[in-house]
């Protein structure tokens, strides 16, 4: 079903898509300390077949995210919800504890990166809306990366994720549509 290679963080995920998708293909980073081995055969496959980056929606997994971004910047990603990832038992949050309806929305709403010309969103657009600065910003960017698909993103980021994937203004403000009528 899928050509390109599906990174993830360990052979637990890899386990969970093969449950969803019996013949999908991953690649292992196991854990968050990328070595340039793994960075390279990432970009060989990025060339060959392309990648998807669907790594767990907490700390470590952004932290590989980070790292294959910039190395390897026209990789595909897939996010999910942090809420959609958490164990049954909460004690881990996590691919490998996501429903298999989760797996296959996040694998359907894969994000590429826009190359070349994109609208820049500057952080005065931002603070104006509420996505950064303010007491409730997290939890208004938590919104927007749940509408747009970008997975969540702390204030420094958010910027270069939206810029990263090419949404604009306009789509920014669609998305915080119904959370705007309440500012």
């Amino acid at each position: 079903m899928f050509k390109e290679i599906i990174v993830v963080e360990g052979r637990d995920d890899t386990r969970r898509l093969k449950e969803v998708y019996p013949d999908i293909e991953t690649l292992e980073t196991n854990g968050s300390a990328i070595d340039e081995k793994i960075i390279a055969r990432i970009k060989d496959l990025q060339e060959k077949r392309g990648v998807i980056v669907f790594t767990d929606p907490d700390f470590p997994g952004n932290k590989i995210r980070q790292t294959i971004m910039q190395a390897v910047p026209t990789c595909a990603h897939a996010y999910l919800p942090k809420k959609e990832a958490i164990a049954k038992n909460d004690k881990g949050v996590g691919v490998e504890h996501a429903s298999a309806d989760s797996i296959k929305r996040a694998l359907q709403e894969v994000i590429t990166p826009k190359v070349g010309e994109v609208e820049v969103i500057e952080t005065e657009f931002l603070l104006a809306l509420g996505l950064i600065g303010y007491a409730n910003s997290a939890k208004r960017r938590e919104r927007l990366s749940e509408v747009l698909g970008i997975g969540y993103v702390n204030g420094k980021q958010l910027q270069k994720r939206l810029i990263m994937f090419g949404v604009t203004k306009q789509q920014v403000v669609e998305a915080l549509k119904e959370d705007l009528k309440s500012v």
